[in-house]
């Protein structure tokens, strides 16, 4: 039966999109704030795995030089902006002087997340294959220790995980069972940021691979990876235009990252093939 003069009804505020909003590597960082310039240099410093001396044959100490590394990070400037006339804010659905200004913030902190993960991909230390198992996670672990990084400070341990390396570590029973855990990964939401083994996880879907048989994974210590950003860090703007009649947004922000220490990070090679629709 034909319906006589329909009434279609547009529904006033609009339905957010599925998409990453903020920024989760950046809380995993060494990171230094900018004041002015487009460098900023790191010192990493240590005694170079130098081992303890004697008197040499004349009697005297022999003295060295602690080891001092200087590493630079270059900001770059990185802009999300986007600009509606009047008449298309005044003829659209919705709230669009939000949905841009939303859409600006979220572009930007997206923009975090890629620098750091294109930066992490430049370490050499590769391991794993296939899905994840608790070898995959010991074995990470082990290599970082073997190189003397303070694996035992849980605060400053990271692991960048897909959403499907998740997955298997949830039919993990030392990741799952209250035998193991105290915080029962099966009671309540699907959580992107967590503490297991001492290592603080973050599960994203920026990484490379995602969805195939060679996600890139990462483990390493905050001490490894260094993220220079202006002072203020990321620069949220909206006005309009008289003159032109435009609305306008525009996320902003000056920033880089630079590996610090390639021995406090390991590349985990995951196979999330099997977790796609078909």
């Amino acid at each position: 039966m034909a319906i006589e003069a329909a009434i279609i009804q547009y529904r006033k505020d609009f339905v957010p999109a599925f998409e990453q909003k903020q920024s989760l590597l950046k809380l995993t960082t060494t990171k230094e704030s900018v004041l002015n310039g487009n460098q900023a240099t790191f010192l990493v410093a240590g005694s170079g795995g130098d081992t303890a001396v004697t008197r040499g044959t004349n009697g005297q100490i022999p003295y060295g030089n602690p080891t001092n590394n200087q590493v630079t990070a270059t900001l770059v400037e990185k802009h999300a902006p986007y600009e509606l006339t009047g008449f298309n804010v005044f003829a659209s659905q919705g709230n669009q002087i939000q949905i841009m200004r939303n859409s600006s913030i979220a572009v930007i902190n997206r923009d975090i997340d890629l620098t750091l993960l294109t930066e992490l991909a430049n370490a050499t230390q590769d391991f794993g294959t296939g899905t994840a198992t608790l070898a995959t996670v010991t074995g990470a672990q082990a290599i970082l220790g073997n190189n003397d990084v303070d694996v035992e400070e849980e605060d400053n341990m990271f692991a960048v995980i897909s959403p499907a390396f998740r997955g298997y570590l949830m039919q993990t029973t030392e990741f799952a069972s209250g035998d193991y855990v105290e915080m029962k990964p099966f009671n309540g939401p699907a959580r992107k940021m967590f503490r297991w083994m001492g290592i603080n996880w973050l599960v994203s879907s920026r990484i490379t691979g995602l969805g195939t048989a060679s996600e890139i994974c990462y483990m390493y210590h905050r001490n490894a990876i260094g993220y220079a950003v202006n002072v203020g860090e990321e620069k949220i703007e909206a006005d309009y235009d008289k003159k032109q009649d435009t609305s306008w947004s525009r996320a902003t922000v000056y920033h880089g990252a630079k590996i610090l220490q390639n021995n406090g990070i390991v590349k985990i090679t995951h196979d999330g093939s099997a977790f796609v629709a078909t």
